[in-house]
């Protein structure tokens, strides 16, 4: 693999649409207004993008209302088909999709290319699920009139989805809201839009009607949702993100009882049990930790380690970290990119000085890098109290705080002493302990001697303040769909 040129990036850079998606045309905000996108490793601004205002929301969400009845009856099979040749063009593009995200958001080219096969993959599995999408016609139990029961699109749907993966979490939202038939208005972080961008242009190129989707990136987010939730024609609201940001949607969104799904912050225990394979629990643990810095809310933020294999497991584990290559991510030797902004390394940063004025130490890493770009050193914390902040925090970065348990109930103990209940990891060569354990802790997603679980043939979800709903998976497309019932009469019947 090679370094990538300032030319091939420039390229690139220039193809990307940088106005609005509003009804099938690129424009400029109303009021004119735009905003800079940022490299993490640098600071240099890649592209001046339009702001939209509360006025271009409207329009957009004017564009997917008119949109939405046309579409609804669209076919399956042809909805089925625009996100199959979606699937092909994104795949066709997938350098251009993998340098785009670690241009705006910093991962290395290797962890870009994996989330492209990734994101795709929501477009395949829902153009599949857009013919699937049954219902059931039976009698009733005293035979006297039919049942039928359909599912129905819910209507236009605003869409808001995080910095961190760029393309899959577009992808994990509109490929389900396609397959359903419904309309989009789609906000993406004004951190990371360029792959929203060239992604709306990609859906466009496969065949997608005007007005289906719509895009408005913007430097205010409030400005976006603050309107559209108080318009009765939007029927849901799909937000990734904190989860104070998820709370105040949530209110917002009880005004006009719309459907919510909410996949919002994670505290991931990473359970390592005595009798587990240290090898292969250290390689789960850098996938689980390290998978985009840190900065995923399945990341591993919580080790716990029983203690007989405790200091084993955390010098091995430290070995892996102190390997890691910090750099641009276009730089073939990186192995490791920058955090987001110079905020989200302060914040690390804290955390880790707290657990270590608290009697934790630091193994490996436990500093800024100083330079250019926002990076932090990968590191192992070891020995951190049980009631250290950073246990309860949500890192979003390359550290790993390890704590330790003596038996199995105090590592569910342990495990559940969190607000948020997203995902989970856990080592064992018991496969009757997984089972009790899986029972026991309080996560939507666990994780079984596997550091990665995502997958769009899955549902991905939490419990607790962790969110509502599922992504992925059969569940998905029910996320973008109502039930209507039909009582009918048998005309049979006596």
């Amino acid at each position: 693999m090679t370094t990538i040129t300032p030319e091939r990036e420039a390229e690139l850079l220039a193809s990307v649409p940088t106005g609005l998606l509003i009804d099938g045309e690129w424009r400029d905000a109303s009021d004119g207004g735009t905003f800079d996108v940022h490299d993490p490793s640098t600071g240099r601004v890649l592209a001046t993008l339009a702001s939209a205002t509360s006025e271009d929301a409207v329009a957009a969400l004017d564009a997917a209302d008119a949109a939405q009845a046309a579409w609804a009856r669209t076919a399956p099979r042809e909805r089925a088909e625009i996100l199959r040749r979606a699937f092909d063009l994104v795949t066709a593009r997938s350098e251009d999709f993998a340098l785009l995200m670690t241009l705006e958001m910093g991962k290395p080219l290797a962890e870009a290319r994996g989330e492209v096969v990734y994101g795709a993959e929501f477009l395949r599995w829902f153009s599949e699920e857009a013919v699937r999408d049954y219902g059931r016609y039976v009698t009733t139990p005293e035979g006297k009139n039919k049942i039928l029961v359909q599912r129905k699109p819910l209507g236009p749907c605003l869409l808001i989805t995080p910095w961190n993966f760029p393309l899959a979490m577009a992808t994990r939202k509109v490929g389900p809201a396609v397959a359903a038939g419904c309309t989009m208005v789609l906000k993406p972080a004004k951190l990371t839009p360029l792959t929203s961008q060239l992604f709306a242009a990609v859906l466009l190129e496969a065949g997608l009607p005007a007005g289906v989707l719509n895009v408005v990136s913007s430097k205010s987010a409030s400005g976006i949702s603050g309107p559209l939730m108080q318009d009765p024609r939007l029927r849901k609201v799909s937000f990734t993100g904190s989860t104070p940001v998820g709370r105040q949607l949530l209110k917002d969104a009880a005004d006009n009882v719309l459907r919510t799904s909410m996949e919002l912050g994670g505290n991931a225990p990473f359970i390592v049990f005595e009798d587990a394979d240290l090898d292969r629990a250290v390689e789960g643990a850098m996938a689980a930790k390290m998978r985009n810095m840190g900065e995923a809310c399945t990341a591993a933020n919580r080790f716990l380690v029983q203690a007989s294999v405790a200091e084993e497991f955390t010098r091995r584990f430290a070995e892996a970290m102190g390997r890691l290559v910090p750099g641009r991510g276009t730089e073939a030797s990186t192995t490791v990119g920058p955090l987001i902004d110079g905020g989200a390394r302060e914040d690390v940063h804290a955390l880790v000085t707290a657990a270590v004025e608290a009697g934790a130490e630091a193994v490996t890493g436990g500093a800024p890098i100083d330079g250019d770009g926002f990076f932090y050193q990968p590191t192992v914390l070891a020995g951190v109290p049980n009631d250290a902040e950073i246990l309860r925090q949500e890192i979003f970065g390359p550290v790993a705080p390890v704590t330790t348990f003596e038996t199995e109930e105090e590592a569910v103990k342990l495990a559940n002493a969190s607000e948020y209940g997203l995902a989970s990891y856990l080592y064992t060569a018991d496969y009757n302990r997984m089972f009790r354990v899986a029972e026991q802790i309080e996560f939507g997603m666990v994780g079984f001697n596997a550091g990665v679980i995502s997958n769009a043939a899955a549902p991905f979800g939490g419990v607790k303040q962790s969110g509502l709903g599922r992504e992925g998976g059969a569940e998905g497309i029910a996320e973008y769909t109502t039930t209507q019932y039909i009582g009918i009469a048998d005309p049979y019947a006596v």
